[in-house]
């Protein structure tokens, strides 16, 4: 879900049918703003995966995978209406995909302006590829890049971006030693970076970046969680998550979501919500800095099959479900 500079309507990815669509006061609008359902992969990870709109919203930025399973964002003009004109598109990013799962998936344009891009470390099981430690591929990262062609190439990486110039490095890498970064976000008030990454086999994680922190090696697949991996040592310089959930109590895959910054439900305000797409509980973690003080907490809501969160231009927060419905998280509801 993302919305538009200056535009009340909420808009939505859906990720089978590869259509974008709008959703005014709780209805739907009758047509498509954009329809790629020929162009797009249906597998469990694949399809349309997320958009997001230029902060002046005259652009719309879309992430998903093609027929062969290749991730692409692309760059659509988009009207007043919110319509994305389909002959503006433009190819923005490529990436070859070598498995059918852990695509990433996230566009999302940081409190800089810049765009960032998630990228899973590719796929299959264990990082075969050892995609998470290795920086000369953009597989296992979170990207960060300037959208706008500069020359002849398709966009620009931000000079102070923390390996521009590094041999053997893509300089468009902003986070690494990720294996899924599935939802990622940036708390409006400290600038703080929250990412959900999916686990492997046991553990799934929350990982933070404060404010002006670049090039954090997150471990995957060196560890997991707080543990070893494949007995795996801490590589030089990694950075541990802020918060692990263990498999043992049936979650399995993390959707991470935000710092709730809303005025409606004061009893979460400053809290980081998030979910796990088993479990589909609620789940708050209460930060101090960038660490949060106790273990999670469950209001009371929970949501089958929850795949994605959404922010509002007020700072109130959706929950999105596998099962195609939008949810918005109100006072009462724990």
């Amino acid at each position: 879900m993302a919305v538009r500079h200056g535009d009340p309507a909420l808009y939505v990815a859906e990720q089978y049918t590869g259509k974008v669509v709008a959703i005014v006061n709780g209805h739907i609008r009758s047509a498509a703003l954009l329809d790629l359902h020929g162009a797009v992969s249906k597998g469990n990870e694949q399809g349309l995966l997320d958009l997001a709109f230029s902060p002046d919203g005259t652009h719309m930025y879309i992430d998903y995978t093609d027929p062969h399973g290749d991730t692409h964002v692309d760059e659509y003009r988009v009207g007043t209406d919110g319509v994305a004109d389909p002959s503006s598109r433009r190819s923005v990013l490529f990436e070859r995909q070598p498995f059918p799962n852990h695509n990433g998936g996230e566009v999302l344009f940081g409190p800089d302006g810049e765009l960032y891009i998630g990228l899973g470390d590719g796929g299959s099981e264990g990082d075969p590829q050892h995609n998470g430690q290795n920086r000369d591929t953009l597989l296992g990262k979170i990207l960060r890049i300037d959208p706008n062609p500069i020359g002849s190439q398709a966009y620009a990486v931000p000079i102070d971006n923390p390996f521009v110039g590094v041999a053997n490095t893509k300089p468009e890498i902003w986070m690494w030693g990720l294996r899924n970064p599935w939802r990622f976000s940036f708390d409006s008030a400290t600038g703080a970076m929250w990412i959900g990454d999916v686990g492997q086999d046991k553990f799934e994680e929350i990982d933070v970046a404060p404010k002006g922190a670049k090039g954090l090696n997150f471990e995957w697949s060196r560890r997991e969680g707080f543990a070893a991996y494949n007995g795996g040592t801490r590589p030089p310089g990694g950075v541990d998550p802020v918060y692990a959930i263990s498999h043992a109590d049936g979650s399995c895959a993390v959707v991470g979501g935000y710092v709730y910054r809303g005025r409606d439900i004061p009893a979460m305000f400053g809290k980081y919500l998030f979910t796990d797409d088993c479990k589909g509980d609620l789940l708050m973690l209460t930060p101090n800095g960038t660490h949060p003080t106790a273990a999670a907490t469950n209001p009371g809501l929970h949501i089958d099959q929850p795949t994605s969160f959404g922010e509002d231009a007020s700072g109130e927060l959706y929950m999105i479900s596998r099962s195609g419905t939008l949810s918005k998280i109100v006072a009462g509801t724990g």
